[in-house]
């Protein structure tokens, strides 16, 4: 399982520079990786650049509600591009078991930090 690093002195000038974008865990879906109230740094551009991949912690834009973007684990992408997105908290989790597999378009960033 893909663990996030500590914030770094690059990082922290992306996010200076605006190349980052701060967000805040809410809920336990992501237990025992993340924790309510973790504040992560996303790569809102890593989807456009480089493929996501399996294992990737990504923010996403819901499928049916625009007042969260939930956090999740890219467990699969799929011959079509879809990604099929999990929580590491299964019992704490409405993911793609809920609403099946999502397009790439639905990826806001990749997760690459949390402040300490």
């Amino acid at each position: 399982m893909q663990t996030i690093p500590a914030i770094s002195w690059g990082e922290f000038g992306r996010w200076l520079l605006r190349q980052r974008q701060r967000v805040r865990v809410q809920g336990e879906s992501m237990l025992p990786t993340l924790r309510h109230g973790d504040e992560l740094l996303v790569d809102p551009r890593a989807y456009q650049h480089d493929a996501i991949q399996p294992g990737d912690i990504v923010l996403v834009r819901h499928p049916f509600r625009t007042d969260i973007t939930p956090i999740k684990r890219v467990l699969a992408v799929l011959d079509d591009g879809r990604c099929d997105l999990r929580g590491d908290n299964p019992a704490a989790s409405e993911d793609s078991r809920a609403y099946g597999p999502l397009p790439a378009a639905h990826i806001v960033g990749r997760v690459t930090c949390r402040f300490a």
